[in-house]
């Protein structure tokens, strides 16, 4: 309850803490072979069960935002099977 009262100031001033950074993209590896590698990066999701799908999507913009603060342009995320339960998002930042 306490961080929806912190956000909800943030929210309506138009400003979306969990969204993504701009200026990051995600690419596959076939797509970053002539980019400079920037750095490893990997995330955490903060909840799980009913809310997985908004800890895995709050970790992987953090994942972005990572690799924003990095100097990274470009993000290659380890691919995950289709239902399986993620409990680490693991990248990888290029500069492109």
């Amino acid at each position: 309850m306490k961080r929806i009262l912190i956000l909800a100031p943030v929210l309506l001033m138009g400003c979306d803490p969990l969204a993504p950074p701009e200026g990051v993209r995600t690419a596959t590896a076939d797509e970053v072979v002539s980019c400079e590698y920037v750095k490893n990066i990997s995330s955490t999701p903060g909840v799980f069960g009913p809310f997985a799908s908004v800890g895995l999507e709050d970790a992987r913009n953090g994942v972005l935002k990572s690799a924003a603060e990095s100097g990274a342009n470009t993000v290659v995320f380890e691919p995950v099977e289709p239902g399986a339960r993620v409990f680490t998002v693991d990248a990888i930042a290029y500069r492109c």
